[in-house]
């Protein structure tokens, strides 16, 4: 049982902390519930809803970066303040090398937050089956491939040359009827390398855009949209 440093009682929507801001306490839920959620192009991902008994607010103590999620507490909400002394000195207890583990944990665990809150937002955007010209570079060459199952924040591209997980690299997507193709700035979600069905489960790899002006992304959702 953590030690409790001491209870402060939140209304139903009154936020507890925003994303992108600094802290670091961390907090147990005595009673009521909280919403954990992050802002992509002005809309709310909900990432997660805290029941009592559980614990957040560790990622931000742990790897001393800004907060990932905006909480938010549902229904009348009490929560119990971790006692910063006790946790001060419990961590400083632990060597230099696994402090150093410890954070490389948090900061991997707040990525993942983020591929789940593009993975849930990209599912809201407008998407369209139909294809779109697009050309990446590869280690070697130009690479020429076709798009499937396209929307907003990414697309999965047909070719039989994936590039690995974690890739970065610059896409140029040509849109119906334009002369200039957009330059997208991408990274790889996952990949498919073999497949027993080429037709409904064809190689290639799924990839998010990670920079991309907001006039492009305007021109490619109007795109999409002009095609379903």
């Amino acid at each position: 049982m953590l030690p409790i440093h001491q209870n402060e009682t939140y209304e139903d929507g009154q936020v507890i902390y925003e994303e992108n801001k600094h802290g670091d306490w961390i907090y147990v839920i005595e009673y009521g519930a909280v919403e954990l959620s992050r802002t992509v192009e002005g809309h709310k991902v909900v990432v997660s809803l805290l029941e009592p008994g559980d614990v957040f607010g560790e990622i931000g103590y742990l790897s001393g970066e800004r907060r990932e999620t905006t909480a938010r507490a549902v229904g009348r909400t009490e929560l119990g303040i971790v006692d910063r002394a006790f946790l001060d000195d419990e961590f400083n207890r632990l060597s230099g090398k696994f402090r150093t583990v410890l954070k490389a944990m948090a900061l991997k665990f707040a990525g993942t937050i983020q591929m789940l809150v593009q993975e849930k937002a990209r599912r809201r955007k407008p998407r369209s089956a139909r294809t779109f010209s697009l050309a990446f570079r590869d280690q070697k060459s130009l690479v020429k491939a076709t798009s499937l199952d396209i929307n907003g924040l990414g697309v999965f591209i047909k070719t039989d040359k994936p590039l690995d997980e974690g890739a970065r690299f610059n896409l140029r997507l040509m849109l119906p009827g334009d002369k200039d193709p957009l330059r997208i700035g991408c990274e790889v979600a996952w990949r498919r390398i073999k497949t027993n069905d080429p037709e409904t489960s064809p190689m290639g790899m799924g990839v998010q855009f990670v920079q991309i002006t907001s006039e492009d992304r305007r021109r490619l959702e109007a795109a999409i949209a002009g095609s379903n």
